[in-house]
């Protein structure tokens, strides 16, 4: 059956920070234990002036394929468009109870590809009505300024100068975090962060477990 997740709140993350002068920021984002954190969503949404329209670059997939969700953590701007391949020899049912985008594709055929529009800012939570274990999130931002950490735990973000709210989301944090800076002119700017999160409690699956549903 579909899962509700409950929204995130909105903490402060560093309450009458400085202004950060520089054209742009290198983000450096650890656990507690000092290990770089994956799958975290870095933006910077602008406070003085409209952000720029969505680009035409090619659309990004979240695929099916050996009955889970890939990638497990995926992030485009409101307005984007995100195509959903199957590329499992089962079906599937891909659906979403989240307040931005709620849908269904339903008993969805390997083969098929279907496109949906996401034009509203937020947190998608995916899942399979037919596999429980497979889980994935869209994250809808507000802005072109943002990046996805990879293994190293860093993204790099350029934007123009302006006054901006830095968001920094991943799927163990308790609640979004943010803080307001400022850029300028200059070069590069680092910022480092130590996230607490909390333990992950996705179901896994054995390696080579054989297909099930339909």
């Amino acid at each position: 059956m579909p899962r509700s997740l409950p929204l995130l709140l909105f903490a402060l993350l560093a309450a009458g920070a400085p202004p950060v002068r520089g054209a742009g920021l290198q983000v450096n984002l650890i656990d507690g234990k000092g290990a770089p954190v994956e799958d975290a969503v870095v933006s910077l949404v602008p406070l003085d002036a409209a952000p720029l329209a969505v680009t035409s670059a090619p659309p990004p997939e979240i695929v099916q394929q050996g009955e889970q969700f890939t990638p497990f953590v995926t992030a485009v701007q409101a307005g984007s468009t995100v195509v959903f391949p199957n590329r499992d020899k089962v079906l599937h049912h891909v659906y979403s109870l989240s307040k931005p985008k709620k849908f269904e594709l339903p008993l969805y055929s390997p083969g098929q590809a279907e496109r949906i529009v996401f034009d509203q800012p937020g947190l998608v939570t995916l899942g399979c009505n037919i596999h429980d274990w497979m889980l994935a999130y869209l994250v809808v931002v507000p802005t072109p300024y943002f990046a996805k950490t990879g293994s190293p735990g860093s993204v790099a973000l350029t934007a123009p100068p302006g006054r901006y709210r830095l968001e920094i989301w991943h799927p163990r944090l308790a609640a979004l975090l943010t803080s307001e800076l400022s850029l300028g002119e200059g070069g590069v700017t680092p910022l480092d962060f130590t996230l607490q999160l909390k333990p992950d409690r996705r179901i896994r699956r054995a390696p080579g477990a054989k297909a099930t549903g339909y």
